[in-house]
């Protein structure tokens, strides 16, 4: 079988983009890292092999494109869907007949992911709503903050000048709602202190989680793992992720009514981009529940302060999670529909500085 140079397959490991490599009998011959992840097949699987084996293609099949391109002239697709048994991905796809230095026939098949571009943009969106609600939430604790502490030290005052029983538990009542208010308004305004970077094991943060969850819950909810071992260690706070993760887990065990299954899920991903962020390696956490799913009607305010589903709780919990991963310049995003819901956070592996090292918040716990 044909193999490319040891310098081309450097080059093309590098690459962004997803490249696989045919010879005139429209096997494999090389596929990049890139495309073993978009396809989600492994080389040693797919090398020696014809499409057909390892990738179903919607419509004109990717042999068809092969065998057009052997006219010589390059061949362009796009929303070229490619399915397994284990993804469906929407792609833009190059297909480019060349001679190798020997005068063998070869076919470059060059794949982009479009989904890929939209969650970019759908990310930095996120991003930039999170950042505005931030913004907005710290103006209006602000405003309600002054007038509240002036309302609870009236009350007291006036508590002192009362020798009645039962007028001073009036302004019981009063002083007991300001503080509840500023606990409310603190819990809005989500974590102030910044993280403390360490080494952190992913897999040791989804146990502590599930520990707790599982005493929480009992036998009412079963918590499956399917872990990445190769998963390295990441820089984080491990009391930060451990909150972020179980205020996550929380919202998929509420969601479920009666019984039901979470799954922990770890997997890796290569030349990965968060936002506008790309890292040579991120970890995918995903949080999977069986429950009835998210009401379409807040599936675009999700992370909002005080959006919730009616499953219990204040509405903070995603939110305040969110605030924690995008300090570790991650992100959470959700999909949902009946029977599973999937909340993924994307985590950078290998930056030892952090997210938002140099700023500071005048948010409480």
């Amino acid at each position: 079988m044909t193999s490319l140079p040891l310098l081309s397959s450097t080059v093309l490991d590098n690459l962004a983009s997803a490249v696989v490599v045919f010879d005139a009998d429209l096997r494999a011959i090389y596929i990049n890292q890139m495309a073993e992840m978009l396809l989600a097949v492994s080389a040693k699987h797919a090398l020696g092999q014809r499409p057909t084996s390892w990738m179903a293609c919607h419509g004109d099949s990717l042999v068809d494109l092969l065998r057009a391109a052997e006219v010589g002239s390059p061949i362009t697709k796009r929303g070229v869907v490619l399915n397994n048994e284990r993804i469906e991905v929407t792609v833009d796809c190059a297909v480019t007949p060349v001679l190798d230095e020997k005068g063998r026939q070869l076919t470059i098949v060059e794949l982009q992911q479009i989904d890929r571009h939209l969650r970019i943009s759908r990310e930095e969106r996120l991003i930039t709503q999170q950042a505005l609600t931030r913004d907005v939430v710290r103006g209006l604790a602000h405003e309600i903050k002054n007038p509240l502490g002036g309302l609870r030290g009236a009350a007291q005052l006036l508590e002192s000048e009362l020798v009645s029983d039962e007028l001073k538990e009036y302004t019981h009542i009063i002083i007991q709602e300001a503080d509840r208010l500023q606990e409310l308004v603190n819990r809005m305004l989500g974590p102030n202190r910044r993280p403390s970077y360490a080494p952190v094991n992913i897999h040791h943060v989804l146990e502590r989680v599930r520990t707790l969850v599982l005493a929480e819950t009992g036998e009412r909810i079963v918590i499956d793992r399917d872990y990445d071992p190769s998963i390295p260690e990441l820089f984080g706070d491990s009391d930060q992720l451990i909150q972020a993760v179980l205020n996550v887990v929380r919202n998929a065990t509420r969601a479920i009514i009666e019984t039901g299954t979470v799954t922990l899920r770890t997997r890796i991903q290569r030349q990965f981009t968060i936002a506008s962020q790309r890292s040579r390696l991120a970890a995918q956490i995903d949080i999977i529940d069986d429950g009835p799913g998210i009401p379409p009607a807040i599936a675009d305010t999700l992370f909002l302060p005080l959006i919730t589903g009616g499953t219990g709780g204040m509405g903070l919990g995603l939110s305040i999670a969110q605030s924690l991963i995008n300090q570790h310049k991650g992100l959470i995003e959700c999909s949902s529909r009946r029977g599973k819901t999937v909340f993924t956070i994307y985590l950078p592996i290998g930056d030892e500085t952090g997210a938002d090292s140099g700023k500071e918040t005048n948010a409480r716990d």
